[in-house]
């Protein structure tokens, strides 16, 4: 895959912002959902790629647009001989955030050469992330306490110093009583695993791991980004209901109980990472309308050449743009 693909992939993204920042805090999460799934697709289609959707839009819920399995490109059935790509798309990362206004809400994406990417079913996975001063520390089966303990030591200060992300969940109950009785600061977010999972991977923003059960979509997403980073997840699937099962089954995973490295879920040597964010956020500003234009804050991220650029982008009434490298 041409690594130069990730500046088409902004655009991809840019899109899907922009579109979802129209409905921001209008309290229709579907509507936010269903403009930005339609705007990624409509660019994803314009570029010189044989694309194929591996993690896409409503799973269970047959989505029209960026289903899995789905072609994207201009090179759909492969006769024009542009690069095969497998995709992962979430074109709207924190609805209830956007359809209410609050932070982190981005639009994400991440593509690999063919099979770099796995196809995680739309169920929940258990994760723990860190950064790379913590690469090598973290074992998702140890105890909290223990797991906390060689995240301090990595980054050589106490267990009271660092802060651990949680999805304010009633299943994690029991985890949140696990990091306070060891003695860290806990950030509870509503949405936007995939957003925190990026924060405890880049120094300078107060956190240091993400702990806990989100999507296992959101998973392959946060791990592709790792890759990058030089980070480190590890992720277990968590099978709670028949359906679960059985959706295991037509994908070809035979152990739910077998943890992932990040490489087993990004395995791609030749990935890319971009998000846009949609309202403000840690890591990345929300798109910013004023008179006549906008504005955008932007990341993009490939392995191949072990780069990350934060991309600052106005949009002059759609008639030119003027980037800044940050």
């Amino acid at each position: 895959m041409d690594i130069d693909l990730g500046s088409s992939f902004l655009r991809v993204t840019e899109k899907a912002a922009i579109a979802a920042a129209r409905t921001m805090g209008r309290g229709d999460r579907r509507a936010s959902d269903q403009l930005a799934v339609e705007a990624m697709r409509t660019e994803m289609d314009l570029l010189e790629i044989n694309g194929t959707i591996v993690i896409g839009e409503g799973e269970r819920d047959k989505a029209p647009l960026l289903y899995t399995g789905e072609k994207v490109g201009l090179d759909k059935d492969g006769s024009l001989g542009y690069p095969e790509v497998d995709i992962a798309v979430d074109p709207l990362e924190g609805t209830n955030l956007c359809a209410t206004g609050a932070n982190n809400a981005i639009a994400v994406l991440a593509a690999s050469n063919k099979g770099g990417l796995l196809r995680a079913p739309d169920i929940y996975m258990e994760k723990i992330v860190v950064g790379p001063t913590a690469r090598g520390c973290i074992d998702i089966d140890a105890p909290v306490k223990d797991n906390l303990g060689r995240i301090a030591k990595a980054f050589d200060r106490n267990i009271a110093d660092l802060t651990v992300v949680v999805l304010d969940r009633p299943r994690h109950e029991k985890l949140i009583a696990d990091i306070r009785a060891a003695g860290a600061r806990i950030k509870l977010i509503g949405d936007g695993d995939l957003s925190a999972g990026l924060a405890a991977a880049i120094r300078g923003t107060g956190v240091h791991a993400v702990m806990g059960i989100g999507g296992a979509p959101e998973g392959v997403l946060t791990a592709a980004a790792l890759r990058c980073l030089n980070g480190e997840m590890q992720g277990r699937l968590v099978v709670l209901e028949d359906w679960h099962r059985e959706r295991l089954e037509e994908v070809g995973i035979a152990d739910p109980a077998h943890v992932y490295t990040t490489e087993e879920l990004a395995s791609g040597k030749d990935l890319v990472f971009v998000a846009t964010g949609v309202t403000a956020g840690d890591l990345l500003a929300g798109v910013r309308f004023f008179g006549g234009g906008l504005r955008l804050s932007s990341v993009v991220m490939t392995l191949a050449s072990r780069s990350i650029r934060y991309i600052d982008t106005v949009y002059m009434a759609e008639d030119g743009i003027y980037e800044v490298m940050r």
